[in-house]
């Protein structure tokens, strides 16, 4: 086995059935792991399903909601019922609230985001750690955003719970270290998935999005499966190493802050008020 391997590891991925999380399990599964399709929507879950199938992956579809802490634990067991393991969990699955201004924000909007992101990835978390501790093995990829680290308009409610998200990752990375169990997390931007909707359309939404476009000078938005999927099956592979004050296979910001703070600034022409 490889150091960048996961044949034969048992993967499991939330919001699989569309999107980033359908790039994850195609790409996982093309590389040999055995693939948990975790998804709400029963259509999309049953068609990534037959795809992977159609393709000869050994994957198992189980339909979850994410807010849902029981259905959390209840996937867990029926993928160590058919499986007899866990040894992977890319926790990519949230409700994505509309856009709102931080003075309009609703508590309802925001027990949304905080239910199926912070909690949700809390309990998946909780879910495979006895786990992967018992095996002395196991890795977790959270998802965080460039929402949160560069702070969007708009988008409060989305870049506070991915920021939470990204402070319990590094907790859990401390505490769980020594049970063989890397915690890690990387913050993806795009606008691909916005295309013909209001986020790109109406001015203010569109001032938001225009620091995310800022973020990639070149124009390219990247793709799920061939430019995120292998930083999270990286992330997975048989010897990715997170030490305590170490940061290892996690991208939470650019590494050339400043050049990158400052063409932000230039291009979105508003303040960012981030230190490093």
């Amino acid at each position: 086995m490889t150091d960048a391997s996961v044949t034969d590891r048992v993967i499991v991925v939330t919001g699989a059935g569309k999107g980033v999380g359908r790039g994850l399990v195609r790409h996982f599964g093309r590389n040999g792991a055995r693939v948990v399709c975790a998804e709400l929507d029963p259509d999309t879950l049953a068609d990534a399903v037959k795809e992977l199938e159609g393709e000869g992956v050994d994957c198992m579809g189980h339909r979850l909601d994410v807010g849902d802490r029981d259905a959390i634990f209840a996937m867990v067991d029926a993928v160590i019922e058919r499986y007899g393991q866990v040894d992977g969990i890319v926790n990519n699955a949230m409700s994505i609230p509309p856009h709102q201004p931080v003075a309009e924000l609703s508590e309802d909007r925001l027990d949304r985001a905080l239910t199926t992101g912070l909690k949700g990835t809390l309990w998946a978390m909780q879910a495979v750690y006895p786990h992967m501790k018992a095996a002395g093995w196991g890795r977790i990829v959270n998802v965080g955003s460039a929402a949160g680290v560069f702070s969007f308009e708009g988008m409060g409610t989305y870049g506070a719970t991915k920021e939470a998200i990204r402070s319990l990752t590094r907790t859990a990375a401390r505490e769980w270290f020594g049970d063989g169990i890397t915690v890690n997390l990387y913050c993806p931007v795009s606008t691909r998935h916005y295309e013909g909707t209001a986020q790109l359309t109406q001015p203010y939404q569109k001032k938001g999005m225009a620091v995310v476009q800022a973020l990639s000078p070149t124009g390219y938005d990247g793709d799920a499966e061939t430019d995120l999927a292998p930083r999270s099956r990286s992330c997975c592979r048989t010897r990715a190493v997170t030490s305590p004050g170490r940061r290892s296979c996690s991208t939470e910001a650019p590494t050339r802050w400043p050049e990158w703070r400052a063409l932000v600034h230039r291009l979105a022409q508003a303040p960012i008020c981030c230190e490093r």
